[in-house]
């Protein structure tokens, strides 16, 4: 099967929709996410979101994540590895305290079992949460902080944490291997580094 339909064999969620780069959140848009997610209580989209910031994993595999890929002996665990979709090639990610606290939480709530997905759809015909279904999620985050969601989508997620690290550390080797990319020519590309970096110097420069 072609790479590109590996992701969702049917229509794509964003035809249609305007495409390209997708923005990251900055720190202040992250926590204000959290903090309305958590006045409404809502311990499904807590797990989901604090998940999809640590993972940094493409949509098709965060939403098919079971519970056994996170915890083991009924805690979660502070580090994943799971086989990517696309690449199959395997990736790491680590799972902070925040994030374990809300997993756990969700997965007592909903009485999941060891083999079953972590974020099973509501929907009868599909066993777990789609992409499709997952991209809505995130427009409503965006769009409930007051962000143009044409602007971001589920590649937010993914690319949020990656661009913090980057631009604290600036260990592009290092966000490589966090998103799995095979080639450092993607990684550059996927944050849109070069740019960023070029107009940082440019505007530290005074003449």
């Amino acid at each position: 099967m072609n790479q590109k339909n590996q992701c969702n064999q049917h229509a794509p969620w964003n035809k249609g929709k305007l495409i390209g780069q997708k923005l990251p959140l900055k720190l202040k848009e992250i926590w204000a996410i959290r903090i309305r997610l958590q006045m409404s209580q809502n311990i499904r989209e807590q797990a989901l979101f604090n998940l999809a910031i640590d993972s940094k994993l493409r949509g098709c595999d965060l939403v098919k994540l079971k519970v056994c890929d996170v915890a083991q002996g009924g805690r979660v665990s502070s580090r994943a590895m799971i086989m990517q979709q696309k690449t199959h090639r395997p990736v790491q990610f680590e799972i902070t305290e925040q994030t374990r606290d809300s997993l756990a939480n969700w997965i007592n709530h909903a009485q999941l079992k060891a083999d079953e997905f972590l974020f099973p759809s509501r929907i009868h015909d599909s066993p777990h949460l789609s992409t499709r279904q997952y991209a809505r999620i995130v427009e409503h985050w965006v769009m409930s902080i007051g962000l143009d969601p044409a602007a971001y989508g589920t590649h937010t997620m993914r690319r949020t944490k990656a661009t913090l690290i980057y631009r604290r550390t600036k260990n592009l080797r290092a966000v490589q291997l966090l998103l799995g990319h095979t080639k450092l020519e993607s990684t550059v590309r996927y944050l849109g580094i070069e740019v960023d970096d070029a107009l940082e110097i440019s505007e530290q420069t005074e003449i």
